[in-house]
């Protein structure tokens, strides 16, 4: 019988699969390694672009910070010239309610009521004054309910002195309201069509 020896056959072919094994996990290290770098290198990309965006945002609600600031600085100063132009326009047309209301009050005073004083309160005008009977501040109050410009009058306190002639006098405090000027219209525009002027 013919004997063998196999011993060295299988020391090459297990060297062998060692040398497979070996480049196998050569490659599998390499392969994971370059999956490794390019996901990273995507995340790392992808968060790159996200600060950008990020940075893009800031920049535009800073730029956008500094619009709504001026805005508001614009709308207080519109504010403030819109106030001026009612104080203006009040003025312009209170300009002739002194000399009006003094005119009306000389047109209404009765004979024998002497005023001492006239204070305006807003729409409300207190007078002061002195009259010899309680009939002439009685007229005096009826006139200046019929007046054009002033109405509601309160007559707030009324008393009987005597003066230093001796002479029977009586002090009164009247209260009037004035009434709020309404445009007049142009009495052409309601006219039929019609009528003749």
């Amino acid at each position: 019988m013919i004997k063998v020896n196999l011993l060295p056959h299988r020391q090459i072919k297990r060297a062998e699969r060692q040398r497979e094994f070996g480049l196998m996990a050569s490659l599998v290290a390499i392969a994971a390694a370059a999956i490794l770098f390019v996901s990273w290198s995507y995340i790392h990309s992808k968060m790159d672009a996200q600060q950008a965006r990020n940075q893009r945002l800031q920049d535009e609600m800073a730029r956008l910070d500094k619009e709504i600031a001026i805005i508001g600085n614009l709308k207080e100063q519109i504010k403030h010239v819109l106030e001026r132009k009612q104080i203006v326009e009040g003025l312009q047309s209170d300009r002739n309610q002194a000399v009006s209301i003094l005119d009306e009050l000389a047109r209404q005073l009765p004979e024998g009521v002497f005023l001492k004083s006239v204070k305006q309160l807003e729409d409300e005008i207190e007078l002061k004054g002195v009259a010899d009977t309680n009939a002439r501040i009685a007229t005096l109050v009826h006139n200046l309910g019929a007046s054009p410009i002033m109405h509601n009058p309160n007559l707030v306190e009324i008393k009987a002195n005597t003066n230093a002639l001796g002479i029977k006098e009586y002090e009164f405090v009247l209260r009037v309201s004035l009434k709020r000027e309404t445009a007049k219209e142009d009495p052409a525009k309601h006219k039929p069509a019609g009528a003749k002027g």
